[in-house]
C-alpha cells in the first residue's frame, strides 16, 4: 500500500509539473496520434503529451482498480533526451519521473 500510495504522489506530481509548465492540454490529440507502434507514441505524440494521454491515465486506472502494477519500469532515460533543454520546468520534471522509475523493480 505504501508503494502505490507513493506512485500515486509521483503521478499527480507529474500532473501538477506539466500544469505549472503551460504543457497541460484541455483537449486530447486526435484518436489517430495514439494509434502509433513507437515507444512513447513518439512519432505522433510530443512527449508531454504521452505523459497526460497515456502515462498518467493508465497508471491510475491500474492504482484505482488495484491491478498490479509493473514490474520494470524506465521512462526517464527517454525524456532526458527528449524534452526541450531550454523548458524552465525540465529538471523538475525529469526528477519527478526518476522518483516515479525508481519505484519500480525492487518489490
Amino acid at each position: 500500500m505504501k508503494r502505490r500510495n507513493a506512485v500515486r504522489e509521483r503521478l499527480l506530481q507529474i500532473e501538477y509539473i506539466l500544469r505549472d509548465g503551460q504543457r497541460w492540454q484541455l483537449s486530447p490529440p486526435a484518436q489517430d496520434a495514439f494509434s502509433s507502434t513507437q515507444p512513447f507514441c513518439m512519432d505522433t505524440l510530443e512527449p508531454h503529451e504521452w505523459l497526460q494521454w497515456v502515462l498518467l491515465p493508465r497508471m491510475h486506472a491500474l492504482l484505482d482498480g488495484g491491478h498490479p502494477l509493473p514490474d520494470a519500469f524506465a521512462v526517464a532515460p527517454y525524456y532526458e533526451m527528449a524534452l526541450e533543454a531550454d523548458w524552465p520546468q525540465r529538471e523538475a520534471l525529469l526528477a519527478a519521473l526518476v522518483a516515479l522509475d525508481s519505484l519500480f523493480g525492487d518489490e
